[in-house]
């Protein structure tokens, strides 16, 4: 039986290398990184680039991961897609690549009503036997998914077979519909990159799921909220808080841009490489800014932070 996903689940970033194939070895530093700074595991997701990567190596990408974590924490694969087999597929390799469980958002291309939705998610989850994690990404891309198609499929499937990642805005208020619309049984996970993971906390999140260009500072964060440790949730919080919201100014490629910068400047990826075509680069003075609230984030961290040595 795959173990429960909670916690800290990063999504990793994918390195690539000047020719622009996957670079391993940086995936491998990186999923290293992931679980010496405390993570309870990891996946992959919008900021994996999978949806510019081909299907061989999206198929790649998971069974690397898989191998690189061993039994240090469970592994989730994103399969969205833009049809319904397109992501069974998906499915299926994940499963037999010893994911823990996947995730998928709607197709982006098309927007669905509510049946059709619920039509789409249960071919994927009846394509396997772990669960599925339903995401909601409309904070920044396709389409939001309405409180019915949750709770229709949460009423077929269970909370062991259904999870959630809801991440339309306002966040917290559409948390908290789930939770009470669910009577509580809805096991949720916020994606908000931890500007917004104080308040999901408060609301009875089973996990985030952050980028890992600011992991050591999510993992410190979720601790002291676990340890209701109030002067430390905000000392953490506000640095964090800053950094993704220049990243939210541009939408997925701000994301990425950022996380990609913060990335190289930790040593864990060679480059800044990202997949093109992309719409938004970082200027000087973002990167200014950037640069001076991550050593604000890393003093708070010290001296945990700068024990960590790869």
């Amino acid at each position: 039986m795959p173990r429960r996903l909670q916690g800290v689940l990063p999504i990793v970033h994918t390195p690539f290398a000047d020719d622009d194939a996957i670079d391993e070895a940086a995936l491998a530093r990186e999923v290293d990184f992931i679980f010496a700074v405390g993570a309870d595991g990891l996946g992959t997701g919008m900021v994996s680039e999978l949806l510019r990567l081909t299907t061989d190596e999206r198929r790649r990408l998971t069974e690397l991961l898989v191998g690189f974590a061993a039994d240090r924490g469970p592994v989730f694969a994103a399969v969205t897609s833009e049809s319904t087999r397109q992501a069974v597929e998906l499915a299926r390799h994940a499963q037999q690549a010893g994911c823990a469980a996947i995730m998928a958002a709607p197709p982006l291309s098309t927007r669905l009503g509510d049946d059709a939705l619920c039509e789409h998610f249960q071919a994927v989850a009846e394509a396997v036997e772990i669960p599925l994690i339903v995401q909601d990404a409309s904070g920044y891309v396709g389409q939001a998914i309405s409180l019915s198609v949750y709770q229709r499929l949460l009423q077929r499937y269970g909370d062991r077979r259904i999870l959630f990642k809801p991440e339309a805005s306002p966040v917290g208020p559409n948390l908290s519909l789930l939770r009470d619309a669910t009577d509580g049984a809805a096991c949720i996970f916020e994606g908000s990159g931890g500007i917004h993971l104080v308040d999901s906390f408060r609301r009875g999140i089973a996990g985030t799921m952050p980028g890992v260009d600011l992991l050591d500072g999510v993992v410190r964060l979720w601790q002291a909220l676990r340890d209701d440790e109030q002067d430390e949730i905000y000392r953490l919080s506000f640095p964090i808080g800053a950094l993704v919201s220049i990243q939210l100014q541009a939408g997925l490629d701000g994301f990425l841009a950022v996380e990609k910068h913060l990335l190289h400047k930790r040593g864990l990826f060679p480059n800044v490489r990202r997949r093109k075509p992309y719409g938004w680069e970082l200027d000087r003075e973002t990167i200014a800014e950037v640069d001076r609230l991550f050593a604000i984030l890393q003093s708070v961290l010290k001296p945990e932070a700068t024990a960590v040595r790869l």
